[in-house]
């Protein structure tokens, strides 16, 4: 008699988006899909939102709480009466980050995600009713932030799963479950490098898969490497290039005799477009009104406050990722902002893009080279490399390794699936212990 395999389920929480799949009788991992007014999606934005309703009659504020593109919609509908966070995993791992306080309620790193997988499994609806007592979920091999804690992200993690039901609650590299994802089309024995570009980390794994004389596939982990920077860092380059200037940065304004610098404070809040509202309720703000009038270059503080009185926040992100696929294409492409009164544009050459993100891509160079020196292997060593997630579309991304592997060699795909479902076939492996941690487990690079 034929035992019944129970499903399994992975989880790949991303800094942009979040992917669910899982298993089922005959051993493939299907995605889970969230209904939308415009059509079923299976990528779900990692953001969440917070709006107080005020009751009819003098009744108690109600306090609303959305994720996914559900919150993108409330926040854009209600911006100021709105508390938008997205990309919060880049806090996982920061001993800083304590708590937020979010319409005068205490929220600690593992109530917002906890709040966030809730909603995800809200908006499953059937999909995700039943779920299996186990879970893999995605880590990076390297958590962003200056000095991540990992011990401290993987116990945060762990308080806000164990939220959904979850009593087995493992936790596995992501581009590891890239790389079971990948490994389904090999026809032989292979060493495969797996690159992970993420929204705030790029991860590598190096696994060695051979088939078993009863086909099957075994596989062994050989490295690990990490850096905490992505697709993310490439946005706010572009953003601090190309819009910051125009609304400011590096111009001057008068004080009594002297003329200063307009503070670099106001534009680090562009690195994510939804820290432009706090910088909107901010004392900043104030601050940032008066400049106008003592501003050598006034039009260009009038820009900045247009674009945080009104919104433009995500109009802008979205120029910015366009121009950014734009690139990838092609080897120069035109950036068009246009909100409001504002209109910025200029023709961007691939060349200067690729001068602009030099920094993240020299550290995205070496975490390669780290993954092979760690496994002891040479380039001409791999037999395959899979690259997935968004920015393995960018050219230069893809020149480090190109310059390192034969082009044969080198494949892509999954940008999204990858993760979640290779997390999910992981689950079904008789030993997760090889490929699987605990929260209290230390990783071994």
């Amino acid at each position: 008699m034929t035992s019944v395999v129970p499903p399994t389920i992975g989880i790949d929480f991303g800094t942009t988006n979040t992917v669910v799949s899982m298993t089922h009788g005959d051993g493939s991992a299907r995605l889970v899909r969230f209904p939308t007014s415009e059509g079923d999606l299976f990528a779900f934005r990692s953001a969440l939102s917070f709006h107080n309703l005020q009751g009819h009659g003098g009744e108690a504020n109600e306090r609303v709480v959305e994720a996914g593109p559900w919150a993108i919609e409330a926040y854009l509908e209600d911006p100021l009466e709105t508390r938008f966070i997205q990309s919060f995993k880049s806090f996982a791992a920061s001993a800083a980050f304590t708590e937020t306080r979010i319409l005068n309620k205490r929220y600690l790193f593992e109530d917002l995600l906890a709040a966030f997988l809730l909603k995800v499994r809200e908006h499953a609806g059937e999909a995700m009713a039943d779920l299996p007592p186990r879970v893999i979920v995605g880590r990076p091999v390297t958590f962003a932030g200056g000095n991540p804690d990992e011990a401290l992200a993987l116990q945060r993690y762990e308080a806000a799963f164990a939220r959904l039901g979850f009593n087995d609650i493992r936790y596995a590299y992501e581009p590891v479950g890239a790389a079971f994802f990948f490994a389904r089309q090999l026809k032989q024995d292979a060493t495969v490098l797996v690159a992970d570009f993420g929204g705030g980390t790029s991860d590598f794994s190096l696994v060695r898969f051979e088939r078993k004389a009863d086909g099957t596939l075994a596989s062994t982990p050989l490295s690990h490497s990490g850096v905490g920077v992505a697709g993310d860092a490439f946005d706010y380059r572009i953003i601090d290039q190309l819009v910051s200037p125009a609304l400011g940065k590096g111009s001057l304004y008068r004080a009594f005799d002297n003329r200063l610098p307009i503070p670099q404070r106001y534009y680090t809040a562009f690195a994510r477009w939804d820290q432009l509202a706090l910088l909107r309720a901010s004392r900043d703000m104030r601050d940032i009104r008066s400049l106008e009038k003592t501003a050598m270059e006034p039009d260009k503080i009038s820009r900045l406050i247009e674009v945080l009185d009104d919104n433009h926040g995500y109009a802008l992100y979205r120029s910015v990722s366009g121009l950014k696929e734009a690139l990838s294409a092609h080897e120069r492409a035109m950036f068009r902002f246009e909100a409001g009164s504002i209109l910025i544009e200029q023709e961007v050459e691939r060349s200067t893009f690729q001068g602009w993100i030099a920094p993240e891509l020299a550290a995205i160079e070496t975490a390669v080279d780290q993954a092979l020196a760690r496994a002891n292997l040479a380039p001409d060593q791999v037999d395959r490399v899979f690259l997935t997630g968004g920015s393995s579309f960018v050219p230069a991304v893809r020149d480090i390794f190109q310059r390192r592997f034969a082009a044969d060699r080198i494949e892509s795909g999954g940008e999204f699936e990858s993760i979640a479902s290779g997390l999910a076939l992981i689950g079904r492996e008789n030993d997760l212990d090889l490929w699987t941690m605990r929260a209290t487990a230390k990783s071994v690079a």
